[in-house]
């Protein structure tokens, strides 16, 4: 008769170093990879508020030139681009972020004419936005 042995070997489960090794590489490439487009993102979070901004001026302009035309007692007087800023719901430009300051650069508007270059600054930023605006008296 024979014995036959059974084995009390088990096998064992878990990663090899190798494995692990390769897992911190891969994790190094992309990060290595993906930080550089996150780390300085200010710019165009700069760029996002001054379009949403001169957007806003847009729209508040062609707001107010329909209430001004329906009824000359509603809206705001614009003769010029800065103008437009006192058509927006807080009557004024918002605060820019981190502390800089919104300017709008004068230019004049005749009235019931278009000016599609009123140009929108934010201090510190060499960019700038576009928008437009509508003259009414």
């Amino acid at each position: 008769m024979r014995v036959q042995r059974i084995s009390s070997r088990r096998p064992q489960g878990g990663f090899t170093l190798i494995e692990l090794v390769m897992v911190m590489v891969i994790i190094a490439i992309l990060s290595a990879v993906a930080i550089p487009k996150f780390i300085d993102m200010s710019d165009d979070a700069k760029l996002a508020s001054l379009n949403g901004i001169a957007g806003a001026l847009s729209s508040a302009s062609a707001t107010n030139y329909a209430a001004r035309k329906a009824n000359s007692s509603h809206g705001v007087t614009v003769a010029n681009c800065t103008d437009v800023a006192g058509a927006l719901q807080a009557g004024a430009l918002p605060a820019g972020p981190g502390g800089a300051t919104y300017s709008i650069t004068a230019a004049a508007i005749l009235p019931n004419a278009t000016n599609t270059g009123c140009v929108l600054n934010l201090s510190g930023y060499a960019t700038t936005a576009v928008f437009t605006a509508t003259g009414i008296p």
